[in-house]
């Protein structure tokens, strides 16, 4: 996603060259071509394992497991986990096994929805609630208008907007790749809040900036310097946490018979805010200035970072069972978490059972599996 959008911009300013009558259907209709690609690749993707596990397919599941895998051992120890998660026995090794009902999706958005354990309703909570403030902060609007923002802060050659949003691509792109190496060293919850903390910082500096270009009749220089480097800040910060890791934890925390539903709704929720902000931020910052946007997305920013802080628990390395206890206590999952060290400590007995939440989820409250 992120080395397509840094394409997208270094073709824009390649196609800017074009006369304008040209360029922007060019520019338009050039993202047909990879679609074109994506979609013939699409045909040799396999199903998913969870998805063929609970179907009751288990011999294919192990095929796509053995496809993927480093080794037997390592398929044969996912397919173990899934199997676990599902509630289909250990020692049950026919290619196909008769599954309930239940694993085929019946019942699971009341489960969900309408009658969801305290547990499911935490997970909802916080699944949703990820995808809704990493929308909500705004960087949709700096991703797509990006030449507007530069325009306001005094870049006025059209070359030079879409030159500069090439830099917003590049580093978009060099701070994915440092949360790909800090995400499972780290911790979600750590990288997450200094994310959404540096985009804080880097809203306010915008939003500052950018009001006082509004308000000088003489051009600014460090004004402007101030507002290109928050929008390149504010692109890294959130790169490095509230980007990926959006993905990652939402995709982790739903019960595995949830799972399609549950990250459906998060993707939803994610989508329809990103096309809300799209399509209102230019007559939201006609109406308080694109200053003020910024300062509202700053809001946001620190509204979403009470969320985080307050209840979404760590999931990085956590045990199935870890899981289940941590999500269910909403604000009081910092004491369930410090009785379950101080037990491990107790019991000295703090090694994982093997079945990582990285890999599948239990049902959680009355879905509860083996």
């Amino acid at each position: 996603m992120v080395v397509g959008i840094l394409l997208g911009y270094v073709s824009n300013y390649a196609f800017s060259k074009l006369p304008l009558h040209l360029g922007w259907r060019v520019m338009l209709g050039i993202g047909a071509v990879p679609s074109v690609f994506l979609a013939v690749g699409v045909l040799a993707m396999p199903e998913s394992p969870r998805w063929l596990v609970l179907q009751g397919r288990l011999g294919d599941a192990k095929k796509v497991l053995d496809k993927t895998s480093d080794s037997k051992e390592e398929a044969l120890l996912r397919l173990a986990d899934i199997k676990e998660a599902a509630g289909i026995p250990p020692e049950c090794n026919d290619d196909v096994v008769a599954v309930s009902k239940r694993s085929h999706g019946e019942g699971v958005w009341r489960d969900l929805i309408l009658h969801p354990t305290p547990t499911v309703r935490h997970i909802l909570i916080a699944g949703v609630g990820i995808h809704f403030f990493q929308q909500t902060s705004g960087i949709d609007a700096v991703v797509l208008y990006s030449p507007k923002i530069f325009e306001k802060a005094g870049i006025t050659s059209e070359s030079h907007k879409l030159l500069a949003t090439v830099a917003v691509g590049f580093v978009k792109t060099m701070f994915i790749l440092v949360a790909t190496f800090l995400l499972d060293r780290i911790g979600r919850r750590p990288l997450l809040l200094t994310s959404v903390g540096g985009m804080i910082l880097s809203l306010a500096s915008l939003g500052m900036a950018l009001t006082i270009i509004d308000h000088s009749d003489t051009k600014l220089i460090w004004a402007i310097a101030l507002a290109i480097a928050s929008v390149l800040a504010y692109v890294a910060t959130f790169s490095i946490g509230m980007g990926p890791i959006t993905w990652v934890y939402s995709s982790e925390i739903f019960p595995l018979r949830l799972r399609a539903q549950g990250t459906s709704i998060g993707v939803a929720v994610n989508r329809v805010m990103s096309g809300t902000i799209s399509m209102t931020f230019l007559s939201f910052s006609k109406a308080i200035t694109i200053g003020g946007v910024f300062f509202f997305f700053m809001g946001v920013a620190i509204a979403g970072w009470v969320f985080f802080y307050t209840l979404l628990p760590e999931t990085q390395g956590k045990t199935l069972e870890e899981m289940q206890v941590l999500f269910g206590t909403f604000f009081k999952w910092r004491s369930t978490m410090r009785e379950l060290e101080k037990n491990k400590r107790v019991d000295g007995n703090g090694e994982s059972n093997g079945y990582t939440n990285s890999n599948s989820q239990i049902q959680l409250g009355p879905l509860t599996a083996k």
